[in-house]
């Protein structure tokens, strides 16, 4: 026990005097060495946030090594940072805009006098991008400020205007601003002008504290009040100070609190239309009124509003807010539509819950197929289900071949897709409930169950309901199963990949031999053989590739895998997607009757017992937990291998 406290009480003073290294106070005349030492000091917030980001790394992804992400985003680079690392999936663009949009201001461009706007539906991640950018001022190191400044503002605010220019030319920066009126006050009266005798100390951001982050709820519009934004008078003290006083001023409105840092706007458009021309004033002129008759006060804030697309549409209709309009930096911030990406969203918030969650394969994989279904468009060109997996990077096959459908083309003849459908919450309720029903085991068998549950009971339009029932009670029944057919034939072959290897090195050695028109050479005689007709059309009918089709696709195989092999790329089966699936199906269907036959009998003999029960322990290998292996088992035997 008294171990345990003398290592609290070295964390807390470690702790304690790492936080007062970091700490700094003194005259305006001491700051001005700090700064001529480092010019960042006199950064403006837009420029402080976009170094946040930037200074946790970025990376431009290379494509060229990753198929399936050169399937998704073509030939456009793509560049990913590290500060929304492990938190926002699938949002790549959108990050790439919003990092572009504080570049493009800390560079002193038009978009510093902007508004950044995300819209996009509910639970699509706006209010969590807009909490990770809050949540990284409060980690960044302490800011200059003027001590007592009600504001937190930047002490070069105390240059005289005619001393400006030779101060920027000494100090290598740009002094933009002007002192508060408390500060004005302070200056003359406690000082008798002597700005170099200011006191300046150093803050931290905090957004508990009001420090540097300024938020705006939406407010009741019969019970606005611009004090929410700029302060104001504090009555009180009206008996000793002259109105004038800037004395009386109480500046805690959103954009004083938020000066140096940035203000949120939650449902922005929710507001009366006086207090978005205040937020205009703030980021287009840099100023607002100060309560009362006090003139107006600087601000240097990065102003970050949000809202769902119906009030956008609906402020946008309304031709009289074309001023603001043109004031705003629109970031559109979708639902997900890569599969892939929307498991590590429900992975992410399981990880951070306090479930014992034991879950089987494919549970994920099936919640997020529902979520990204009801996002889609449908098209004339594929089925849903296949704009799913073209979008997710995947090489879907066609009579056995890559379809020709690229994520461009498709995406060319949708106008909303991912700003409608289910989101992540919905989801998330649904594995919530699965697993507080089935004490921390969910499969998909549960968690589909959950759904069909909630979408009965959602309050949605009934064609709407229909479409949800019909993914989830048939387009997804139907996809499970193929999953469930693969998991459990492929258990019963004993060491599959090692199986699935030798058919692949076989499948090269006599399609090479084919293509060259040339002999193999057999591993146990040593002699030299016709290549195998029959043994290569027997893989190849398993995608249908039969007839004249099969020389094509001989010389594409080889040729697919000479290209690798000459940029290094280790060559497995699994390397070209075609051939995979057909080793794989040569492989199933071997072992597919034993497997319906073991898995649906009621008693078994002892060499099927046997089977079956080594059946289980590659199941339980392959992520299956043993409390939910008897359902999906039972599962398989009602629905995949009917009599």
């Amino acid at each position: 026990m008294q171990a345990d406290k003398i290592d609290f009480a070295a964390m807390i003073e470690k702790d304690r005097t790492e936080r007062e290294k970091e700490r700094w106070a003194g005259t305006f005349l001491e700051y001005l060495d700090l700064v001529k030492a480092d010019p960042s000091l006199g950064d403006l917030a837009h420029k402080r946030m976009y170094d946040m980001i930037e200074r946790q790394g970025d990376r431009e992804l290379d494509l060229e090594a990753d198929p399936r992400a050169k399937r998704v985003f073509g030939d456009n680079p793509v560049r990913v940072y590290d500060f929304f690392k492990d938190e926002f999936f699938g949002m790549e663009r959108t990050l790439e805009k919003i990092v572009r949009y504080l570049h493009s201001a800390a560079m002193g461009g038009e978009e510093a006098r902007q508004v950044l706007y995300l819209m996009g539906p509910v639970g699509s991640g706006k209010s969590s991008l807009v909490e990770r950018l809050k949540r990284g001022l409060e980690g960044l190191p302490p800011i200059h400020a003027i001590d007592g400044c009600p504001i937190q503002e930047q002490p070069l605010h105390l240059v005289p205007r005619h001393l400006r220019k030779p101060f920027e030319e000494m100090l290598g920066l740009r002094i933009d601003g002007d002192l508060c009126p408390v500060c004005r006050h302070r200056l003359l009266e406690e000082f008798g002008g002597k700005y170099e005798q200011m006191p300046v100390r150093t803050l931290s951001f905090s957004k508990r504290a009001r420090r540097g982050i300024g938020v705006v709820p939406p407010v009741d519009p019969n019970n606005q009040d611009t004090s929410v934004l700029i302060g104001s008078e504090d009555i009180s003290k009206l008996d000793r100070y002259s109105e004038g006083d800037p004395r009386v001023l109480e500046l805690n409105g959103a954009f004083n609190v938020g000066n140096r840092g940035m203000v949120e706007f939650i449902e922005v458009f929710k507001n009366e239309t006086e207090y978005l021309h205040t937020m205009i004033t703030a980021t287009q002129e840099k100023f607002v009124p100060a309560p009362g008759r006090h003139g107006t006060i600087y601000v240097d804030a990065c102003i970050v509003a949000h809202s769902n697309e119906a009030e956008w549409q609906k402020f946008k209709a309304d031709h009289t807010n074309e001023a603001i309009l043109d004031r705003i930096v629109v970031v559109k911030v979708p639902y997900n539509l890569r599969l892939s990406e929307e498991v590590k969203i429900y992975r992410k918030f399981l990880g951070r819950s306090k479930f014992d969650a034991r879950i089987a394969p494919h549970t994920l994989e099936i919640a997020s197929m529902f979520a990204v279904l009801s996002r889609l468009e449908p098209t004339g060109k594929c089925d849903l289900l296949t704009k799913l997996k073209i979008y997710n990077g995947e090489e879907v096959l066609e009579k056995g071949r890559p379809k020709k459908l690229t994520v461009y083309e498709l995406r060319e003849d949708t106008k909303r897709e991912g700003l409608f459908g289910v989101s992540t919450r919905f989801i998330m309720k649904g594995l919530d409930t699965a697993l507080a029903k089935n004490n921390g085991t969910i499969h998909p068998i549960n968690v589909r169950e959950s759904l069909i549950g909630m979408v009965k009971e959602a309050d949605i339009a009934d064609d709407v309901r229909r479409q949800y029932l019909e993914f989830l009670q048939d387009t997804l029944h139907k996809a499970y199963l193929e999953m469930l057919e693969k998991d459990i034939t492929t258990a019963f072959v004993y060491s599959f990949r090692d199986q699935a290897e030798t058919l692949f090195q076989n499948y090269l050695d006599h399609a090479e031999a084919y293509v060259t028109k040339s002999k193999v050479k057999d591993q146990v005689t040593k002699e030299e053989i016709q290549p195998d007709d029959r043994f290569l059309k027997s893989i190849e009918e398993q995608i249908a590739i039969i007839g004249p089709a099969a020389d094509g696709f001989r010389q594409e195989v080889i040729a697919y895998l000479w290209a690798a092999t000459r940029r290094g790329e280790k060559i497995s089966y699994e390397a070209y997607e075609p051939l995979k699936e057909a080793i794989e199906k040569k492989l199933m269907n071997s072992v597919r009757e034993i497997s319906r036959i073991i898995t649906k009998a009621r008693t078994r003999d002892e060499e099927q017992r046997q089977k079956y029960d080594a059946m289980v322990e590659n199941l339980m290998e392959q992520g299956y937990t043993e409390d939910s292996i008897d359902t999906i088992l039972k599962y398989a035997s009602n629905h995949l291998w009917k009599d």
